[in-house]
């Protein structure tokens, strides 16, 4: 077995434990916050891509569209994350949109975590981050059309 196969298997197991831990960290801060793992993801992607139809986050979430994200934008809503605003360029059009004000408290939950990550960082050189930077850029470039691979399968 040559030095690179074993250090991708390695990578491997690695991206898999950080998937593992990023998921649980994820759900034990939703639970902190009130909310399930799912209504924290809808509230996340709303935060890092600003406004979205509801059918584009269903899209972003793979979810259906109708009953599964209205009653995800509800429980938002009646916790007091989100809202419903009309689009001014087409008034038919509705967007959900995060109240800052209110999800602070989600992020909050997150800050032993950004703290732990961010005092790890600190000892990596500028060289090692941009390595890391270009990594991850890498994967979320090919999320789209692996979601696309998945949600074909039978």
């Amino acid at each position: 077995m040559s030095s690179e196969s074993k250090s991708e298997q390695e990578l491997q197991e690695k991206v898999r434990r950080h998937a593992i831990w990023a998921v649980t960290l994820h759900n034990a801060g939703a639970a902190k916050a009130g909310l399930n793992a799912s209504d924290a993801q809808a509230l996340n992607l709303l935060q890092v891509h600003g406004m979205m139809t509801p059918g584009r986050l269903a899209e972003a979430m793979s979810l259906t569209t109708g009953g599964s994200i209205t009653a995800l934008i509800d429980r938002l809503e009646k916790a007091g994350m989100v809202r419903r605003v009309r689009d001014a360029a087409d008034r038919r059009r509705v967007l959900v949109e995060v109240v800052e004000e209110k999800a602070e408290a989600l992020l909050r939950q997150f800050l032993p975590v950004n703290e732990a990550a961010w005092e790890r960082l600190s000892g990596y050189t500028e060289e090692e981050r941009q390595v890391l930077i270009r990594f991850f850029d890498d994967v979320h470039e090919n999320v789209p059309s692996i979601l696309a691979d998945l949600r074909a399968l039978p």
